[in-house]
């Protein structure tokens, strides 16, 4: 477990957050499942909860905004010092900034794009909101990946974006199961990015993961609840991971971690 109580440096993943058209059936599925609570936040896009794990935010819950065709998804946002400098490098290097930037009350600036593949992630300019506030812990974030079918031009779009270097792992180690590249801040991994073909995960995306205490009982539970199973469970380097969906279709991962 690691508590988040600093200011992230540019480049690491600091908060995901779901956008769906169900935001009560969202906060009782995570809330029974991950053991969230939930309390206000800043509502400038539309109703918007932040779920909390004994007392540490974790994530956000909002509203799809009416008369769009969002589908329900997971958004990863990264760590950024500046905002406005860095949507304008997301549209240099061929990006999309659908949304902002834009001031979200008192807690930060944000935009939302996507990559060259259509993959959409988040920006986040902190100011009184620093993103999660623990990861590792069961009901809380684990890791992030992008899943594309052109890992080689995401690594030189997320490398030019976010001014981090991604490396490419060696072949031994995709053999292994692990991502094809790493996103690095200070030298450590902070996300990942796989590549795969696979259109039963759909259109290339940022794949989230939460971190469970036993990963075969949680997609029993996640079945109970209402939520479908896509993959797995399956064995990896790093832990037990499965890939599910909530009732509305909202797909994340979960991550029994090794040891």
């Amino acid at each position: 477990m690691t508590a988040v109580k600093l200011r992230l440096a540019q480049g690491t993943p600091c908060w995901v957050s779901l956008m769906t058209d169900d935001l009560e059936g969202a906060r009782a599925f995570y809330g029974a499942l991950l053991g969230w609570e939930f309390e206000p936040g800043p509502t400038g896009l539309g109703p918007y909860v932040r779920a909390t794990l004994n007392g540490a935010k974790v994530a956000g819950l909002g509203v799809t905004p009416a008369g769009t065709a969002y589908p329900v998804e997971w958004t990863t946002y990264f760590a950024v010092d500046s905002a406005d400098e860095v949507a304008q490098r997301i549209r240099e290097c061929g990006g999309t900034v659908a949304v902002g930037p834009l001031t979200a009350d008192r807690a930060g600036r944000m935009a939302i794009a996507s990559d060259l593949s259509g993959a959409v992630f988040g920006i986040w300019e902190a100011a009184e909101h620093l993103g999660w506030e623990v990861v590792g812990e069961p009901g809380a974030p684990a890791w992030n990946e992008l899943v594309t079918g052109d890992d080689e031009s995401a690594a030189v779009f997320y490398r030019a974006v976010l001014g981090r270097a991604v490396v490419a792992a060696a072949a031994a180690a995709v053999a292994r199961g692990e991502d094809d590249a790493q996103l690095l801040v200070g030298g450590q991994p902070v996300a990942g990015i796989r590549h795969s073909t696979d259109l039963r995960s759909g259109p290339p995306r940022w794949r989230v993961h939460f971190a469970v205490a036993d990963a075969d009982l949680t997609v029993h539970q996640v079945l109970d609840l209402g939520g479908s199973l896509r993959v797995g469970p399956y064995d990896t380097p790093f832990g037990r991971v499965a890939r599910l969906a909530d009732p509305r279709g909202g797909q994340f991962s979960v991550v029994q971690p090794t040891g």
